[in-house]
């Protein structure tokens, strides 16, 4: 894909040592801490595969999201966690800079017009006709109740580089939703989109859309699959994350229906809280079906078990999920079988994200540096851009 590999080495280096990683960062993770006989050191982990920086990203704030069009343009979504945030979508263009998109005025939030700006975007796609659709939470600070009339999809046309269309989401949201991350299922005799509600408590949900005639239903709210899971903590970068705001006492994160992923099929919809270790799959057609109970709904999820702690998942083509490792700086794979098997780890990637897989082959993700974030840090900033977004070649395309 005409993505534009780096001619300038130096930014790569420089863009490891921006990380805080200094020169650790520049060398692939199967190099790193091999002993040799009689070399006097030990071997404290197993190395997984390499991974490639792909794009160093001058975002001005977290970039959770990521999508990449055929053509090869690369998107990030960056959450309004506060008003600070000057624009919560952008193109990421060749030498790394993010430029407001659609345009600068559409990243202004305006409640007054709460359909034609953006306020709160963790995530978009790119669907099979390559057009983007962007989730909007349209929460007013990363919290509270949503902006009416701001949660919604908004898709958009790469060509004009203009909204085309926007889908409101109001009917399926509540006070205390946050709504995360996003699957568009476009194909013949089909158009939906399937969204993950992480909430701002323990509750989260599933969100499911009727593309055509706009119908959103909202599923699984109260159910264990959804539930931000109890006494457990996520652990990056040798840390536990927790709350850390003023001189209080640190608090539980908690969240949620977070990652989110698609069947080839488009039959079975995979999904996991934010705080959780269990990976789940739903009867993706039941979710809209107006016929079937909540009852029914839940009657059609499987626990598929143990995956480790996530941010972001994705399917291939082969049905296979990639899960981001947040806790390992790592990309797992789980096949059909339930095997898990550790891909790639990068000490430059800080709270995987987001996935992309593009039609040549290549997995992205995004390393977001949540972690890094003031309300976990005693109100101190220590995310240090650019962002990495980095890849591994697989060997299946991406789902249809």
């Amino acid at each position: 894909m005409p993505i534009a590999r780096r001619s300038l080495l130096t930014r790569i280096f420089t863009a490891g040592a921006a990380l805080g990683l200094g020169r650790a960062a520049a060398q692939p993770a199967s190099s790193a801490s091999r002993s040799g006989p009689g070399d006097g050191r030990v071997a404290t982990s197993r190395p997984a595969g390499a991974m490639e920086l792909a794009l160093a990203a001058d975002a001005p704030s977290t970039p959770t999201g990521l999508t990449i069009s055929r053509g090869g343009r690369v998107f990030v979504m960056m959450p309004r966690f506060d008003a600070r945030v000057p624009i919560t979508v952008g193109e990421v263009i060749t030498d790394g800079a993010v430029r407001p998109y659609p345009s600068e005025e559409a990243n202004r939030p305006d409640p007054k017009t709460p359909q034609a700006s953006l306020f709160h975007v963790p995530n978009g796609v790119i669907d099979r006709d390559d057009t983007l659709w962007l989730l909007d939470a349209g929460l007013p600070e990363g919290k509270g109740p949503p902006v009416p009339g701001g949660a919604k999809l908004v898709q958009v046309d790469l060509a004009g580089n203009r909204i085309r269309r926007v889908v409101p989401l109001e009917s399926g949201i509540t006070p205390v939703s946050s709504l995360n991350d996003l699957r568009v299922d476009i194909r013949e005799g089909r158009a939906r989109a399937y969204i993950t509600d992480q909430g701002q408590g323990e509750e989260g949900a599933i969100l499911a859309v009727d593309l055509t005639s706009g119908r959103v239903v909202r599923r699984l709210e109260g159910h264990a699959s959804t539930k931000s899971q109890k006494d457990l903590v996520k652990f990056v970068e040798h840390r536990p994350v927790m709350r850390r705001e003023g001189s209080g006492p640190p608090k539980p994160v908690k969240g949620g229906a977070n990652g989110i992923a698609l069947s080839p099929d488009g039959r079975r919809l995979y999904y996991a809280p934010l705080i959780g270790r269990h990976l789940y799959s739903v009867d993706a057609a039941a979710l809209l079906d107006p016929d079937a109970s909540d009852a029914e709904v839940a009657a059609s999820v499987e626990d598929l078990g143990e995956k480790g702690m996530t941010g972001g998942l994705i399917a291939d083509a082969q049905d296979r999920i990639y899960l981001s490792l947040q806790e390992q700086n790592a990309v797992g794979r789980r096949d059909p079988d339930g095997t898990i098997t550790v891909i790639a780890s990068d000490e430059r990637l800080i709270w995987a994200d987001t996935f992309w897989i593009t039609p040549d082959r290549w997995l992205y993700v995004s390393a977001a540096q949540v972690n890094r974030r003031p309300e976990y840090n005693r109100g101190e900033d220590l995310q240090q851009p650019p962002y990495a977004i980095l890849r591994i070649r697989i060997d299946a395309d991406p789902v249809p």
